[in-house]
C-alpha cells in the first residue's frame, strides 16, 4: 500500500510539471531588440578610406569582430516581433591599413558616394 502512494504521488507530480509546461505559450515575452540597429541614413554616411575611429563615431561599435580576422567587422541587428517572424539585418565592413575598404551587406545599400574619400 505504501508503494502505491509512493506511485500516485510521483505519477501526479509528472501529470502536473507536464500540463504547467504547456503554458509556456501563455506566457508574455517581452520584445527585445538585440545589436546594432542601424539606418541607411547611417550607412550612407560611410567613405573608402575611413579611419576606424571614424566609421566608430558614425556607426558605433559593432556587435562582433572576427577573432581570426582583425579587418573585419559586423553589425548585426535581431528583433524578435512573435514566434513566427524575426526581423534580422546584417553589414560587413572591411578593412585594410587601418582603412575602410570595403561594405557588404543584402539588407543596406552601398551609398553612391562611397567611392569617394572624405577630405584630410
Amino acid at each position: 500500500m505504501q508503494w502505491f502512494k509512493q506511485f500516485s504521488l510521483v505519477a501526479a507530480m509528472v501529470i502536473v510539471c507536464s500540463s504547467l509546461s504547456a503554458c509556456s505559450s501563455w506566457v508574455y515575452r517581452i520584445n527585445i531588440p538585440q545589436g546594432n540597429f542601424l539606418e541607411q541614413s547611417d550607412v550612407d554616411k560611410l567613405r573608402v578610406d575611413m579611419s576606424r575611429e571614424q566609421v566608430l563615431y558614425v556607426l558605433g561599435k559593432p556587435v562582433a569582430q572576427d577573432a581570426f580576422d582583425k579587418d573585419t567587422w559586423y553589425y548585426l541587428y535581431v528583433f524578435n516581433l512573435d514566434r513566427q517572424s524575426e526581423q534580422r539585418k546584417q553589414l560587413k565592413l572591411q578593412f585594410a591599413d587601418e582603412r575602410l575598404v570595403s561594405i557588404s551587406s543584402e539588407d543596406y545599400e552601398q551609398p553612391e558616394d562611397f567611392n569617394t574619400p572624405l577630405e584630410q
